[in-house]
C-alpha cells in the first residue's frame, strides 16, 4: 500500500519508546493537526504484523464505530497486535465478533447488568472502598495501585461475578498478565506465556465456577449467565468462558486504571482537587473528565470489510483500522483546551466506545464505582501528595500506572464529603 500525500511515512505509532510513559499526546496532537488517519507501514517488534490506519480525531472514532458492516470487529480481530492476542480468542468474545453473533451474546449479558441490578451493589461497593482504605489510613504512605485501587477493583467484581474471597488476587494477577503481557512487571514471563500458561489456568478457573453455579445457583451474574434464557437459548459453556473473562478483565483494568490516573491529577492540580472539596457534587463531573483525559483502554481495532475512504485516506479491504481513545479524547475541536483537567467540564468521551454496538457493558458499573472511590478517598486524604515518580504500564493497549506512590497526609475531616457518601 502506497500512503497519500497527507500521511507521514516517518512515524511509527506503536514503537515501544513513545509509549514508555503512557500514551504519546504530543505525537497524537500532531497526527490529529496534520493527518488524522495516518497509515503506519510496519510494527518493528513484530515485524509479521501487517500495517494499519490510525484514527486519531474523534470524529473518525465515531464514524468507525457506528458502521460495523464497514469496519469489522470479527474479521481481524479487535487489538492492533494479533500476535500477542490471538485471533481465536478475540472471535470467542462478544466485543470481538459483529452482529447478528454480537447481538445475541450481549443481549443475554445485559441480563447481569440491568440498573437495578447494579444500583443495589452501591452498598457493597462503598463497604469495600472504606474497607480498603480505612487499612491503608494506619500508614504514612501507600502504592494507590496495588494497596487500594487493585483490592477494591477484584473484590468489586469477584463479588458481583462470584469469585471466592480467596481466589481475587489470583484472578487480579491473571488478568494484568494478559493485558499487561509486554510489560514486565505485570507479566514476568513473557508474551508467550499468555497462550501458554495464563489462558489455560483462566478457562479452568472459570470451568470449576460454571460447574458450581449449574449444580448451585446463587444470585451472582456468573449464575445469571449460566442460566440466562432468550427465546429458549441459553448461553454455550464456551461463550460463558469467554464473556465472564472479558468482564472479569475489564471490571480488574478499566476501573483501576481511571482512579489512580484521576487521582493523580487532582494530586498534581490542587485546584481542582479543591473544588471537589469545596463541592462533593462535581465528583461525577470529575470522573467523566478523568475518563476523557485518561481512557483505560488506548485502542481497539477494527477490520475493513470492503475498500472504502476515511479522511480522504483509501482504506482497502482487510486493512486494519485502529481507533486511539487517548487521541480522540483529546480533539481540540471537540474540548476546549483538551490537555487541562477541568472538574467541571463533565465531558461527553470515548472511554467506554464511541457509540454503536460495541459501548461497554459495565459503564454503569464503572461510574459508581469510581464516583465512590473519588467519594470515600478525599473524604479521608484530602491533603495526600505524590512521593516519587508514578510509573506507567509498558503497553500500547492498556493505559494505566503500574505504580502511584503517595504520602496520605493526616486525616482530616470534611462534612460535606461525608455528608456526600452517607
Amino acid at each position: 500500500m502506497t500512503p497519500t500525500t497527507n500521511q507521514r511515512k516517518d512515524v511509527l505509532v506503536t514503537e515501544r519508546e513513545l509509549w514508555l510513559d503512557g500514551p504519546p499526546h504530543q505525537l497524537f496532537s500532531r497526527l490529529r493537526s496534520e493527518c488524522p488517519v495516518h497509515w503506519t507501514a510496519r510494527i518493528s517488534e513484530f515485524p509479521n504484523e501487517a500495517g494499519f490506519w490510525s484514527v486519531t480525531r474523534a470524529e473518525g472514532v465515531h464514524a468507525v464505530s457506528r458502521d460495523w458492516r464497514t469496519y469489522s470487529s470479527e474479521l481481524g480481530g479487535v487489538t492492533v497486535l494479533t500476535d500477542v492476542f490471538p485471533l481465536e480468542l478475540a472471535r470467542a468474545m462478544f466485543i470481538g465478533m459483529d452482529p447478528p453473533r454480537h447481538d445475541r451474546l450481549k443481549m443475554l449479558f445485559q441480563a447481569g447488568f440491568t440498573p437495578r441490578r447494579i444500583a443495589a451493589h452501591e452498598p457493597a461497593i462503598r463497604r469495600i472502598v472504606a474497607d480498603v482504605l480505612d487499612r491503608v489510613a494506619r500508614r504514612d504512605r501507600c502504592d494507590l495501585v496495588s494497596d487500594v485501587a487493585q483490592p477494591v477493583v477484584s473484590r468489586v467484581i469477584g463479588s458481583f461475578m462470584g469469585i471466592p474471597e480467596e481466589g481475587h488476587a489470583a484472578w487480579a494477577g491473571l488478568m494484568n498478565a494478559t493485558l499487561g503481557a509486554a510489560d514486565p512487571d505485570l507479566n514476568p514471563d513473557g508474551v508467550g506465556s499468555v497462550v501458554a500458561k495464563v489462558v489455560p489456568e483462566i478457562f479452568a478457573r472459570c470451568r470449576q465456577l460454571i460447574a458450581e453455579r449449574r449444580e448451585h445457583p446463587t444470585d451472582d451474574l456468573t449464575s445469571v449467565l449460566v442460566h440466562a434464557e432468550i427465546d429458549g437459548q441459553r448461553l454455550e459453556e464456551h461463550e460463558i468462558v469467554m464473556g465472564f473473562f472479558l468482564l472479569v478483565a475489564a471490571g480488574n483494568d478499566s476501573t483501576k486504571a481511571t482512579y489512580c490516573s484521576g487521582m493523580r491529577a487532582l494530586v498534581e492540580n490542587p485546584d481542582q482537587r479543591g473544588l471537589l472539596l469545596d463541592d462533593p457534587s462535581l465528583i461525577p463531573s470529575a470522573v467523566e473528565e478523568s475518563l476523557r483525559m485518561f481512557p483505560a483502554f488506548a485502542h481497539f481495532r477494527r477490520t475493513a470489510t470492503t475498500d472504502t475512504e476515511l479522511g480522504g485516506c483509501p482504506i482497502r479491504r482487510g486493512d486494519k483500522v485502529v481507533m486511539w481513545y487517548p487521541s480522540s479524547n483529546r480533539d481540540a475541536s471537540r474540548y476546549p483546551d483538551p490537555d487541562r483537567f477541568d472538574v467541571r467540564r463533565n465531558p461527553d468521551h470515548q472511554a467506554f466506545g464511541a457509540g454503536g454496538r460495541h459501548f461497554c457493558l459495565g459503564a454503569a458499573l464503572a461510574r459508581l464505582e469510581l464516583r465512590i472511590l473519588f467519594e470515600e478517598t478525599l473524604r479521608r486524604f484530602p491533603q495526600m501528595t505524590l512521593d516519587g515518580a508514578p510509573v506507567m504500564a509498558e503497553s500500547v493497549f492498556i493505559n494505566q500506572l503500574k505504580m502511584l506512590q503517595a504520602r496520605l497526609g493526616a486525616w482530616v475531616s470534611n462534612r460535606r464529603l461525608s455528608k456526600s457518601s452517607s
